[in-house]
């Protein structure tokens, strides 16, 4: 017995823990999850992490390089391999830099930019993916126990109706064939179990690849997807994740072509060095200033030049094309989700009652001696078939609104 209110609602809250982490996976836990672990993302974030790091140093000037050597040493004569006594002889350390020009440290800098745009948006668009893909395993092992289930059903009632089968058949109100018949069809209907069994199972192993070891948790919840809109999904095509990147590329392409435009104006660059001469003699400062001298700007930077704006070019047709595709397979989807949702509206709401008509009316014509056993056997496995039917309409369904409601993605700076 608990002595104080303290320790009464300690014990309620974690008896609430307990029974929240045992409470189910609902397909937002899928989804995030799979955003918290799938390597795919993790691999992405890395690229990102590298292309900011790049960023800083892309406008830098290149290391300073020390120099050392000796100059006018004689190697004839008495003052041969000295240091000191010939006048001309200086031992010389020194400092080089060279110095980009400013427009190809500009390229530079906007390309590694672009870079880091174009990891971003590839980042955002990976997590999309994921996402997505996360939610339509967990639809999958959703509708794969629904069938399942219905099948078990199923099973139920055929076994119900077995059992009445020996006590008619001793009545005289049923043949002994139908025994036979009864259970050729409970032989079918295990092999139809099994299969529902055996695609539940793999749709549990896909799962388990998003969200590691919660995928063995019963799941919880009805998959609440969001509503399609036709003119928002053709409204949002140009921002579509995949789309997103080609941004960037661009921006990469034009910023290289600007860099290798910037090498026709040439490099600079300075030197400074202390040359040390014999003690009798002064020491002397030298100080220098380098110029490139681009001169074969045909052979060199300007095929080079060519080649990055046909890189340019190349990326915007490629976007062009996978923009006209994805129209496409939009178009395709939206078409199919309209026709599924019609077939669905016809199944649920007349197919069902017919189907379930059917088997009553079967029944009741067997149970009068009227009737034989196929005919039950057949209603009834009709009347299953428009079940699983409806489920695999929903479960088409869920997997449209899924694809066509995850394809813009949010790229956060």
């Amino acid at each position: 017995m608990l002595d104080s209110p303290i320790r009464w609602f300690t014990a309620l809250a974690a008896v609430l823990a307990l029974a929240d982490a045992h409470a189910g996976l609902t397909l937002q836990d899928a989804s995030r999850l799979a955003r918290e672990q799938a390597p795919a993302l993790l691999a992405q974030q890395h690229a990102l992490a590298g292309a900011q790091s790049a960023q800083g140093a892309a406008a830098t000037l290149p290391d300073p390089r020390l120099t050392l050597g000796v100059d006018n040493l004689p190697v004839s004569g008495p003052d041969r391999y000295s240091l000191t006594r010939d006048f001309m002889t200086m031992q010389r350390i020194g400092l080089m830099q060279e110095v980009p020009n400013r427009a190809k440290r500009d390229a530079r800098e906007a390309g590694a930019q672009a870079r880091v745009e174009r990891e971003r948006a590839t980042l955002a668009a990976v997590q999309l993916a994921v996402q997505r893909d996360a939610m339509l395993a967990w639809l999958a092992v959703h509708y794969a126990e629904r069938r399942v289930a219905q099948l078990a059903d199923l099973d139920r009632e055929n076994r119900l109706l077995q059992d009445t089968l020996d006590a008619r058949i001793a009545a005289g109100r049923a043949m002994p064939p139908e025994r036979t018949m009864a259970r050729q069809e409970a032989l079918a209907l295990a092999d139809r179990r099994d299969d529902a069994l055996r695609d539940a199972a793999r749709a549990r192993a896909a799962l388990r690849r998003w969200v590691g070891a919660r995928a063995d948790e019963a799941l919880e919840g009805e998959p609440a997807v969001a509503a399609v809109s036709a003119e928002q999904v053709h409204a949002d095509l140009h921002r579509h994740a995949e789309l997103a990147p080609y941004t960037a590329m661009q921006a990469v392409a034009q910023a290289e072509a600007r860099e290798i435009d910037a090498e026709q104006k040439g490099d600079w660059g300075w030197e400074v060095s202390y040359n040390k001469r014999g003690a009798q003699y002064s020491d002397m400062v030298s100080f220098q200033f380098v110029f490139d001298l681009p001169w074969q700007r045909e052979q060199r930077q300007q095929p080079q030049l060519a080649a990055k704006q046909k890189e340019a070019q190349r990326i915007e047709v490629e976007r062009e094309e996978t923009t006209r595709r994805h129209r496409e397979e939009l178009e395709a989807q939206l078409a199919e989700l309209q026709a599924l949702d019609r077939q669905h509206a016809r199944l649920f709401g007349s197919g069902q009652a017919l189907a379930a008509e059917r088997v009553e009316l079967a029944l009741a014509s067997y149970q009068a001696g009227r009737g034989d056993l196929g005919a039950v056997l057949a209603a009834r496995r009709e009347a299953v078939d428009t079940r699983l039917r409806l489920i695999d309409l929903d479960a088409q369904r869920a997997a449209l609104r899924v694809r066509l409601t995850t394809l813009v993605a949010d790229v956060k700076p």
